[in-house]
């Protein structure tokens, strides 16, 4: 899925002329870039990338060169992803679970950062893994609420079993610190104090002093017009507690976001099949494909209309359902979703802010999925 030589000034400006009948996703660097600068001035520490969220190439490119230097690889892929364009960068596996062909890996890359969830998987690191200058992060969960849903059931240990894996890492020689994430697109924070204050009490319940504390990813993206991301918020709140809770022994922060750098830099153009007796809108792109997650997270409402030569659509929000193209019933985005009343068969449909979890994890489900890449400016429209 290649970038176009061409750079276009935005959307728009593509669809004046092209009228593509496979969605379009277009890709702008500069936006990639200003996020970054925001996330490297506002937060009070190390900021590495969730690579799973958006791995292509031109992301990571232009990650690098906007001074991001770590990386969260989950799996063999990804080290040698990172490994191709980021040589020198620091790579964090801090998937809790991994195979010995995994970690033989890691460990060949040279992967200095690790995360672990329980005994099994902190043995199979210190049988494998060298302890000389390298770090384990024991991750731990509460039952916090604030995300669009929690990660919970799948990682993190309970606070008791955080303090005996503390523990242990540290008596066995590793670099010591604690991890967790809070949830995906999670805009509370008090949920990163929560956190942050039982990470000091793992780590002195431990009698450890840690290194690091890795605060996660989880921060959000902009996907409803009526809730803009409290990213300074939640920065000046981390450091604040953080200061609070550890006091002479605050460690160093990191945090891990995907979707909160990538999302805002891509937008999806989407076109029309059918609006079905003025009431159900049938697009060619769906859960199947770019829009994939949003029966997960919830949908996106800062769309736009436009019609041919990319003519703005004008008329006033309806809500419609909203249907992907295949013929899998569950094609459907959740709930309804504002389009302008004026919208019509073939007109297009942009979303904006869907960098994350959309190129990704896209299917080619029923015979669709094909995805066009393009290059702009800006995003124009919102």
């Amino acid at each position: 899925m290649g970038l176009s030589k061409t750079i276009w000034a935005s959307p728009e400006d593509y669809l004046r002329t092209h009228t593509p009948e496979h969605p379009v996703i277009f890709f702008a660097p500069a936006v990639l870039r200003q996020t970054v600068a925001g996330f490297l001035a506002g937060f009070p520490g190390l900021v590495t990338y969730a690579v799973k969220s958006n791995p292509d190439d031109a992301v990571i490119e232009n990650l690098i060169a906007s001074g991001i230097k770590g990386f969260d690889v989950a799996s063999i892929a990804e080290m040698d992803l990172i490994r191709r364009l980021a040589p020198e960068g620091a790579l964090h596996f801090n998937n809790p679970v991994r195979s010995l062909a995994e970690i033989r890996h890691a460990v060949k890359v040279g992967v200095a950062s690790y995360a672990v969830d329980s005994h099994s998987e902190l043995k199979k690191l210190t049988d494998y893994v060298p302890a000389e200058g390298v770090e384990i992060a024991v991750r731990f969960k509460l039952p916090v609420k604030g995300a669009a849903y929690d990660f919970g059931a799948k990682f993190g240990a309970a606070e008791e079993t955080a303090v005996a894996l503390l523990a242990e890492v540290a008596q066995r020689g590793y670099i010591p610190a604690l991890t967790f994430h809070p949830g995906t697109q999670c805009n509370a924070p008090d949920a990163w104090a929560s956190y942050i204050e039982a990470a000091a009490r793992i780590a002195a319940r431990a009698q450890v002093k840690i290194a690091r504390l890795n605060v996660g990813g989880g921060f959000p993206s902009h996907r409803l017009n009526s809730e803009a991301p409290r990213l300074p918020e939640i920065f000046a709140r981390i450091s604040e507690v953080a200061a609070a809770a550890f006091g002479a022994d605050m460690p160093a922060l990191v945090c891990e976001p995907g979707r909160a750098l990538v999302a805002e830099s891509y937008s999806l153009a989407t076109r029309v099949k059918a609006i079905r007796d003025d009431a159900h809108v049938f697009l060619n792109d769906g859960v199947y494909g770019a829009l994939s997650e949003l029966h997960l997270v919830g949908s996106i409402d800062r769309v736009a209309g436009f019609g041919p030569g990319a003519l703005p659509r004008r008329g006033h929000p309806i809500p419609r359902t909203v249907f992907g193209p295949t013929c899998d019933s569950t094609d459907r985005l959740p709930g309804e979703i504002g389009v302008p009343s004026d919208l019509q068969d073939e007109d297009h449909l942009i979303f904006y802010g869907v960098g994350a979890y959309s190129t990704a994890t896209a299917t080619q489900f029923n015979g669709y999925g094909q995805i066009s890449v393009m290059t702009v400016e800006n995003h124009g429209g919102l």
